[in-house]
């Protein structure tokens, strides 16, 4: 369901401006709510939400922002202030075992960076700070993500959709090919793989791949009873090398 929903909003809300300069060759690239952002606000409503409070998580979209809500609120050993300021830090983890299968999704670290990287991503786009907010009872936890204010420029601004069912299909196919490819040379752990796509990080694309394969049989973990290890890699199957063959 979280894949599903993050992928239904890369792909109908989130959109790419581009804006060209006479004076300088490169153009100002920027996302109207870049979706690294996106993605580690939304999991982390669902790793942290109670699952005794028959509430679902609610996304709600609009020109202006982009609001995450889900219940209940953040634990109380995190003080309001801090919680607002975007320094909030708890190890009471509500959720221990869905947390883990996150982290063997590689959807989350489990180590309370989630608020830090949403406020370094959206400063990264050139977004507004993000909004952290619940009220004195915790009965609530919402985020905020501002729109870019240039997102929605015209004129020499170019928006341009986020990729197409098409453009999406293909370069998942070419990554999953890659993928397969590098690990029929030997088993990798998940940084050594993205190092060797020419990746900088673990991105949603790559995320998606890996969870794709490993659903599929065309890879498996070298430590099965151990998913969420340190030493844990990855290695091609025989499933997946007769997919190379027939690629």
């Amino acid at each position: 369901m979280t894949r599903e929903a993050l992928d239904y909003i890369q792909r109908n809300y989130l959109k790419e401006t581009v804006v060209k300069h006479s004076d300088r060759a490169e153009a100002e690239r920027f996302w109207n709510f870049p979706y690294a952002a996106v993605e580690e606000a939304l999991v982390n409503a669902v790793y942290h939400r109670s699952y005794e409070i028959r509430e679902p998580v609610e996304v709600r979209i609009a020109p202006q922002d982009l609001v995450i809500l889900s219940f209940p609120g953040p634990d109380r050993s995190i003080r309001m202030d801090d919680l607002r300021a975007g320094r909030a830090v708890s190890r009471r983890y509500r959720n221990r075992r869905i947390g883990e299968f996150l982290k063997e999704l590689d959807l989350t670290e489990g180590r309370s960076t989630g608020i830090p990287k949403i406020l370094r991503e959206m400063a990264a786009n050139g977004s507004p700070a993000p909004e952290f907010d619940s009220d004195e009872d915790r009965t609530y936890y919402l985020v905020r993500l501002p729109v870019h204010p240039r997102a929605k420029m015209t004129g020499q601004a170019k928006t341009v959709p986020a990729q197409s069912g098409a453009q999406s299909g293909a370069q998942s196919g070419a990554q999953s090919r890659d993928a397969l490819l590098a690990l029929a040379e030997e088993p990798l752990s998940a940084n050594e793989l993205v190092k060797k796509l020419g990746l900088k990080s673990k991105t949603g694309a790559f995320k998606r791949t890996v969870s794709e394969l490993l659903n599929d049989s065309a890879i498996e973990y070298t430590l099965p009873d151990k998913p969420t290890s340190r030493l844990q890699k990855y290695r091609l199957t025989e499933k997946g090398r007769k997919l190379l063959e027939n690629r």
